[in-house]
């Protein structure tokens, strides 16, 4: 995968992020905001894998902030993450029942989150977002997204007209994890920066 620098730096901070997170833990597993920012930092780190090991991580991500919840169930951020980790996972899913599932899910953790901080502008949003989810997922599974990333679409005949199609999946993909975890880096950064972890410049 080709990275930009930018995209170079995240991928390394939000790697020393989630080590920092596992070393803490293993320190103090009760700790729930450290157990969120871990989950926040899988969830950066997963826009970077193939679709297999994205999942794998989302699904831990997901471990990691019901963790968080049983420790303290208004945690209003851990339960934000939580439904954007719903969201990713819905969009990588290629059977569209299931998708709808983890999208009824995000979304009942997403008004969680908005009734634990009613005032918060990135959880509103989130909850109005996620209400058109199940139609952008429906456009990208019409264009054949899911059967491309998971590997079950028809070969190619040409390799050009196959490597044009794995470049436009690709770009898909970023776009879909783009609205998804973007928010999440800015919940992220802002947890990081409040645990003493060296400050890094945000990606421009």
């Amino acid at each position: 995968m080709d990275l930009q620098p930018s995209d170079f730096d995240r991928l390394l901070f939000f790697e020393h992020a989630r080590k920092n997170a596992e070393a803490t833990y293993a320190k103090n597993p009760l700790d729930a905001d450290n157990l969120t920012r871990w989950a926040g930092a899988l969830l950066e780190l997963s826009q970077f894998q193939s679709v297999i090991e994205s999942k794998k991580m989302i699904l831990d991500s997901i471990a990691k902030l019901e963790e968080a919840l049983l420790i303290n169930p208004k945690k209003h951020d851990a339960l934000w993450c939580l439904g954007n980790a719903y969201t990713s996972h819905a969009f990588l899913n290629p059977n569209q029942d299931e998708a709808k599932s983890y999208f009824d899910k995000a979304s009942v953790y997403f008004k969680q989150a908005v009734d634990e901080d009613p005032g918060n502008e990135l959880y509103l949003k989130s909850l109005e977002v996620t209400a058109k989810a199940p139609e952008l997922y429906a456009e990208i599974h019409k264009h054949g997204f899911v059967q491309q990333t998971t590997g079950t679409a028809e070969p190619s005949a040409s390799s050009s007209t196959k490597t044009s199609k794995e470049t436009k999946s690709s770009d898909l993909k970023y776009d879909i994890f783009g609205w998804v975890i973007l928010v999440v880096g800015i919940v992220a950064w802002a947890g990081f920066a409040k645990s003493h972890i060296p400050p890094t410049p945000p990606p421009r």
